[in-house]
């Protein structure tokens, strides 16, 4: 999905512990003594400023999601004496604006997209002044931290995990037909593809309906197939403007992706039926009997539309893979995914705490055994999982050679939440070539 504008603000630090660092920037990698990247960072030591024995945290999950987060703080809060206030917000990108600049800050939110933090910057303290950089950086999946990197310095860290780049299929049906369950290539895969359909089969369920943000799965394609073709540096220059977006490899991209999903009888009931379907509908042909379908590309949370049925058996009913990589592309694995990155606007003692647990391999297990959540860790206990399906996909996570973050969200919200949705529905429909799409989101990139 699609997110507010960057803002490219100077950096500034939010607290006194913080305001020392705000003119180191353009480092890569760790800032701290000693690190990578070079040059000093004013590190905040414990006792700086003592906490109140109470720590805010606004985020935007409620309900069954807010119950399994207290619960994987429970522990902690008994351990440690913090007492940690969580507020949900469904409108939590307006309200955190509408509190950070009337004063009253949570001393830590949850963001959902990394742009809404790249926003509020100049009051976050980045996280090399109180966490470990090294150690972090070194569980988690790699690349993960980079999402949160604004002008060198990394403004949050992730505590919940999405993974896009999942192939699904319908168990039993699959596995009888022969099907390989871990193509090498994406080429290898398409060819698969051709075998579902020899055998009368349509390949391919895929569907884009998400009334104004229909386009924004037909997005999630294009940063697979830049992720596999072109690799993460390549990518991340896309997402940022380094490069246009009418570059001839987006280009390219664009034209392989057409290939696949525009070829007659690839595709579940054509691009008619992309267009109009619901995407939650997408996954529903592959368990009918027989299956109308044999493939899904979609991330961990479609497992939430998949019928009552399936849902309850969904070690036996349900097969899962990675997204394999391209052939002549990028060598190694690369997950698409996104996740809730933790910032600081207020340090002190207690909140510096919160934030090393919230962000580390140990926070979690009870969520994870409720369902619905995934660590960005892949030193994070795969046992904890609650179903064989869950921890198949958390070990492609934490196998991935890179993650990056859903392009759309790290573009200005006129272009990823904009038009990339809306030209991807022309490209899809034929009244717009490749080239004309990437001509059209071009121009409008806000300048």
């Amino acid at each position: 999905m699609s997110r507010r504008a960057l803002s490219r603000r100077t950096l500034m630090a939010g607290t006194a512990a913080a305001a020392a660092t705000a003119g180191l920037t353009g480092c890569l990698q760790n800032p701290s003594p000693g690190g990578s990247g070079g040059g000093a960072v004013n590190r905040y030591t414990e006792g700086d400023v003592p906490g109140s024995g109470t720590v805010t945290i606004l985020g935007a999950f409620g309900g069954q999601e807010q119950e399994a987060f207290e619960a994987s703080l429970a522990a902690f809060q008994k351990e440690s004496g913090i007492t940690i206030q969580y507020t949900p917000d469904q409108d939590f990108t307006t309200t955190i604006q509408q509190r950070v600049g009337a004063g009253d800050a949570p001393d830590i939110a949850l963001f959902p997209q990394p742009g809404g933090l790249f926003d509020l910057a100049e009051n976050v303290t980045p996280i090399d002044v109180f966490l470990d950089y090294d150690q972090l950086n070194s569980t988690l999946i790699p690349g993960f931290l980079d999402s949160a990197r604004l002008q060198g310095r990394v403004m949050g860290a992730p505590m919940r995990m999405a993974c896009k780049s999942l192939i699904w299929y319908p168990k039993a049906a699959y596995d009888a037909a022969g099907y390989s369950t871990s193509p090498a290539t994406m080429q290898e895969l398409i060819g698969i593809g051709d075998q579902i359909k020899a055998s009368g089969i349509t390949p391919w369920s895929d569907t884009w309906g998400s009334d104004q943000a229909t386009g924004w799965v037909g997005t999630d394609w294009i940063e697979e197939y830049m992720l596999r073709v072109h690799g993460p540096d390549v990518y991340d220059d896309w997402t940022s403007h380094r490069i246009p977006f009418n570059d001839e490899r987006v280009v390219q991209v664009f034209d392989l992706v057409g290939e696949l999903l525009k070829t007659e009888g690839n595709v579940l009931g054509g691009v008619d039926t992309m267009i109009n379907t619901p995407f939650s509908e997408a996954p529903l042909p592959l368990f009918e009997n027989p299956p109308r379908a044999m493939l899904v590309r979609q991330g961990n949370f479609v497992t939430g539309f998949f019928p009552e049925d399936v849902l309850a058996n969904i070690d036996t009913e349900v097969g899962v893979y990675a997204m394999p990589t391209w052939e002549g592309g990028f060598e190694g694995q690369p997950i698409l995914g996104g996740g809730d990155l933790a910032a600081l606007f207020n340090l002190n003692d207690d909140s510096a705490k919160v934030m090393a647990f919230l962000t580390s391999d140990k926070f979690g297990a009870e969520w994870a055994k409720a369902g619905g959540w995934l660590s960005p860790h892949k030193t994070f206990p795969q046992e904890n999982y609650a179903d064989e399906t869950t921890r198949s996909i958390a070990k492609i996570a934490s196998e991935a050679a890179v993650f990056r973050y859903d392009g759309s969200d790290l573009m200005p919200n006129a272009v990823g939440g904009g038009t990339f949705w809306t030209n991807m529905v022309e490209w899809l429909q034929g009244t717009k070539t490749s080239q004309q799409a990437c001509d059209a989101i071009e121009a409008s990139w806000p300048a």
